[in-house]
């Protein structure tokens, strides 16, 4: 019998609603993936069943002017907001959770990386604070859980390091610290007794925790992804040269480069990950190129290509969102109505890339959910 292929899921499902600006950051929950955690600008995280919808309300929709154009399509349902957590003073922009799911991680502008209880939404440690001469000294940009039963924490931010929290340990000390960077540390990935950092300085950096050995692939930009593929034997890196490139690391060949026209990344950090079995690799857009045929102007866009061949399979419009999140303004400093441009820039694909589901999120404040149709 054959084994049916799943085909790339393009039909939004559900849009995740409530963060009052920009989303930094996703995070699926541990197998079977029922769970999004999501990470905003307005220093919460929240916790969505996306499958657990309601349509959107007709009474949710304001009065606007005659000029204004409606909706294109009708809206999607919305997914089950479930819990807030708020203890960040400034915007989040990494999460990370368990596989227990009873705890996640997050980090920000806040310098330091809290440890959240999930059910009780407390957190139960902070690691580093900007009182301390062992904390980051900077914004935290990438959080990650490692180690056995996941008792280590990994960071790095803007400070050039990267620190390695132990769990288990009431030593509010870093059990290392990593100074090799020479710029921000932009993204950290683990696998197999490695930590994968991504720096501004073009370098991506593999640490053994067994043996201590460093490993440095050096790329022509700063690097804005790592994604390490489940065998731990390839690594998906984002650049800032427009540029997917899936790099071996045995010997650090670089085995497929993913290109497309009219996609480019040369001014964010947009992430970069493995979904479909790592049968594709998937992108956000920082929207500096051409709109896609059929959008409006204003949808952000997902790009995947086949890993495989490294043909481009899919370009989809993400919605900005439907009722009061469609109609949200930009002012700028001038006082004047700014462009509005849905910058995708986080990621996340179910189950760790096996799963059947990926969710966006960026400026719109609104997660886009994809499934199969």
């Amino acid at each position: 019998m054959t084994q049916r292929t799943a085909p790339f899921p393009t039909r939004p499902v559900a849009q995740l609603l409530g963060s009052n600006g920009p989303v930094h950051a996703l995070a699926y929950s541990a197998s079977p993936g029922t769970y999004i955690l999501t990470g905003s600008s307005d220093r919460c995280i929240r916790l969505y069943n996306p499958s657990s919808t309601t349509p959107s309300s007709k009474n949710s929709t304001i009065t606007t002017p005659a000029t204004t154009n409606p909706p294109k399509t009708p809206p999607l349902p919305a997914g089950k907001l479930i819990q807030t957590y708020a203890s960040h003073a400034y915007e989040v922009l990494s999460l990370s959770i368990c596989q227990s799911n009873a705890h996640f991680c997050s980090a920000g502008g806040d310098r330091a990386v809290l440890l959240w209880d999930v059910s009780t939404a407390q957190t139960v440690r902070r690691f580093g604070s900007s009182s301390t001469s062992h904390s980051h000294t900077g914004r935290i940009n990438a959080v990650t859980f490692a180690g056995a039963d996941d008792s280590l924490i990994i960071s790095g931010g803007v400070d050039c390091t990267v620190r390695v929290w132990d769990v288990r340990s009431n030593n509010p000390r870093p059990v290392q610290v990593l100074h090799d960077a020479k710029d921000a540390v932009t993204a950290l990935a683990v696998g197999d007794g490695e930590i994968v950092a991504g720096s501004v300085d073009g370098r991506v950096r593999g640490y053994d925790i067994r043996t201590g050995r460093c490993v440095v692939d050096v790329f022509p930009a700063s690097v804005t992804s790592v994604c390490v593929a489940r065998d731990a034997r390839t690594v998906l890196v984002g650049s800032l040269d427009s540029r997917l490139r899936l790099m071996d690391r045995r010997d650090g060949a670089c085995l497929r480069t993913f290109v497309a026209g009219g996609w480019r990344n040369e001014e964010l950090r947009v992430q970069s990950v493995f979904g479909g079995g790592e049968r594709f690799v998937v992108v956000g857009d920082e929207m500096t190129g051409q709109d896609i045929k059929g959008g409006d102007g204003s949808e952000g866009r997902v790009w995947a290509w086949d890993v495989l061949t490294g043909k481009l399979v899919a370009t989809l419009p993400v919605p900005w969102g439907h009722g009061n999140e469609a109609r949200k303004k930009v002012i700028g400093r001038d006082g004047k109505e700014k462009e509005r441009k849905n910058v995708v820039s986080c990621i996340a694909w179910k189950e760790g890339g096996f799963g059947n589901q990926f969710c966006v999120g960026g400026t719109s404040g609104v997660v886009t959910v994809f499934g199969e149709g």
